[in-house]
């Protein structure tokens, strides 16, 4: 469907309210929910999100829910962008203190998302230590990931099952954008922290599920499914749908498990596979049309982890730029 472009007296009514135009500067600084708006606002939600229709109708905002809650983004960069940059060409002080002192009250929305997030850790950090100890060290799997994924620019990347965000924060400085997306909001919660506090810039983090990604076909240039396929029932459609979003050139990058017999793993941990072997992996990958191939296997300790690598035939569209 093509969005017809909003008049231009009906824009200017959209942000023609002081609170609507704080609204803006605050998402432009991060995603929030309408309830962390209304927090920083000092306005009741019913206020603010009627505030927020009108600004979803004139395309500057967009709305995502996840779960029981709604996030807000800003719209389109080609639409807010020369809006901020009249916004700055104003000089207006008292507006910009306002902004400024609502940004400082964000403070304490970080803070209880901090909370949160360490709440949470702490209740599943057991469960992670224990499968951490079961194969070779972090830095190495992610010393082998980025071998994989090279030093040049990685383009559109997705996530998926992001979980805490870490492949993001490893490699998310060396993509145009990145998306994270993982079932679990109590999960996106934290990646949300852990990004805010990387610095890690044009990151969007989606609800959604592996068999069924939010995003339209040919999206990434590099898709990542980071210790996922053995959550999958269906491993075969999860490859399927991660290869759905790949461009010409793109490449599927899948790090997991060689079949093991650590049963308890079902039980402990909710692990629906136990390990793969090559065959299976290189299999799903042709499959979907990709020249597939085994990068590495990491041994050490009870359980290998494996690098697998698919690429959608055609030329990276970084190449097709610069040509």
């Amino acid at each position: 469907m093509v969005s017809v472009p909003l008049p231009l007296a009906d824009l200017f009514q959209a942000v023609a309210d002081s609170s609507r135009l704080r609204l803006l500067s605050l998402l432009r600084v991060m995603e929030l929910t309408v309830g962390e708006l209304a927090q920083v606002l000092g306005q009741s939600q019913p206020r603010v999100s009627r505030h927020l229709k009108i600004l979803a109708d004139a395309g500057l905002v967009e709305r995502r829910k996840e779960g029981s809650w709604v996030f807000l983004q800003l719209g389109p960069d080609a639409l807010v962008g020369p809006l901020f940059a009249l916004i700055e060409a104003s000089g207006d002080a008292a507006a910009e203190r306002q902004f400024e002192a609502d940004r400082a009250r964000l403070t304490a929305v970080r803070a209880d998302r901090a909370q949160a997030a360490a709440r949470y850790f702490a209740a599943h950090a057991a469960e992670w230590d224990q499968i951490r100890s079961l194969h070779v060290a972090d830095s190495e799997v992610e010393a082998a990931i980025r071998e994989a994924l090279g030093d040049g620019a990685i383009g559109q990347l997705v996530d998926v099952g992001t979980g805490t965000g870490r492949m993001i924060e490893l490699f998310g400085n060396h993509a145009e954008r990145s998306i994270g997306i993982d079932r679990s909001t109590e999960m996106l919660r934290l990646a949300r922290v852990k990004l805010e506090d990387s610095g890690v810039q044009a990151v969007s983090l989606r609800q959604g599920d592996m068999y069924a990604l939010p995003l339209p076909d040919g999206e990434a240039d590099v898709v990542l499914l980071h210790q996922v396929l053995h959550y999958a029932q269906s491993p075969a459609a999860a490859i399927a749908e991660g290869a759905r979003l790949l461009r010409p050139g793109g490449r599927l990058l899948i790090i997991d498990f060689a079949p093991h017999d650590r049963e308890e793993l079902r039980e402990t941990a909710q692990h629906a596979r136990l390990g793969f072997t090559d065959e299976s992996v290189l299999d799903w990958l042709r499959d979907v049309g990709l020249d597939a191939r085994v990068v590495r296997h990491l041994e050490g300790g009870e359980l290998t982890v494996t690098l697998w690598a698919g690429v959608r035939a055609g030329r990276p569209e970084q190449e097709r730029k610069a040509a």
